[in-house]
């Protein structure tokens, strides 16, 4: 759980920025997107297939 407690001079944007900078690094964006819908075992063998077809294509380049 991300948590941000602002202090006592600091004014709400900063805290904002701060706790937007804690989310992204806990990767919680990624997580939530990827839950967002439910995903039939063919779409998830797709989205693999076209990751690792990434991964290997960037591999050979130099």
């Amino acid at each position: 759980m991300t948590q941000v407690i602002p202090g006592e001079s600091e004014g709400i944007e900063s805290a904002l920025r701060r706790f937007k900078r804690e989310v992204s690094k806990a990767g919680i964006f990624p997580d939530m997107k990827k839950h967002r819908h439910f995903e039939t075992p063919i779409e998830k063998r797709k989205r693999k297939a076209i990751a690792k077809r990434k991964q290997r294509r960037r591999r050979t380049r130099p």
